[in-house]
């Protein structure tokens, strides 16, 4: 069954509705530019009262290396995902947590860049040249599918899913994990509990 993230948690109850309805992953932004930033002390807050079977992601934009171990430990996050210009080198400074990688899709993938990455996994976004995540839009996935085999890492498929494209995405891609955010929101930062329940129950019914 293919997973699913809930990304730019502000608050416990968007947390606690997205794990009741059925999520594996909540996803914290740490990007101070991001509508869904929450602070070190807010997320360490709403992650104490969370079960420990859901991973808790740190997402970070070209932050310095000190920065992200701090706050990884003060959470006490399970995975971290770098959703900027980290370079490979970079990525292999966190031992103690699995990386996620994020690539934000354009006119073209480069396979050759994406192995370079020695990562846990990879994340496929939308490029939006003023954003660095929660677009809520989606790229071509036939780029992706061209390559899907190619990639032996697990895949996190991000930007612009909603009810109306998840199952088509999902049987084209093929990823292991679904990543969503802004499509659920009221607003950025505020989850409709209803969106959330939905999505997740159809994605849970989708055989692949």
């Amino acid at each position: 069954m293919v997973k699913i993230k809930i990304c730019g948690i502000t608050n416990l109850s968007d947390a606690l509705t997205s794990i009741n309805a059925g999520c594996h992953a909540l996803g914290f932004i740490f990007y101070k530019k991001s509508p869904r930033y929450i602070s070190a002390q807010r997320a360490k807050q709403i992650i104490r009262n969370l079960p420990k079977k859901i991973k808790k992601i740190g997402v970070f934009v070209n932050a310095k290396e000190k920065i992200i171990k701090d706050i990884a430990r003060i959470c006490k996050l399970d995975l971290l995902q770098f959703h900027g210009d980290e370079s490979p080198r970079f990525c292999q400074q966190f031992k103690d947590y699995p990386v996620i990688k994020a690539f934000r899709i354009k006119d073209r993938i480069d396979l050759s860049e994406i192995l370079s990455y020695n990562t846990s996994a990879y994340l496929f976004d939308t490029f939006v040249k003023s954003k660095s995540g929660g677009t809520g839009k989606h790229f071509n996935w036939d780029l992706l599918k061209a390559i899907r085999d190619k990639i032996r890492k697990p895949i996190f498929l991000s930007g612009g899913l909603d009810l109306r494209n998840v199952k088509e995405a999902i049987k084209l891609i093929r990823p292991d994990w679904v990543d969503v955010s802004s499509s659920l929101e009221i607003k950025p930062g505020k989850k409709d509990p209803h969106k959330i329940i939905r999505f997740i129950k159809a994605v849970k019914a989708i055989k692949i």
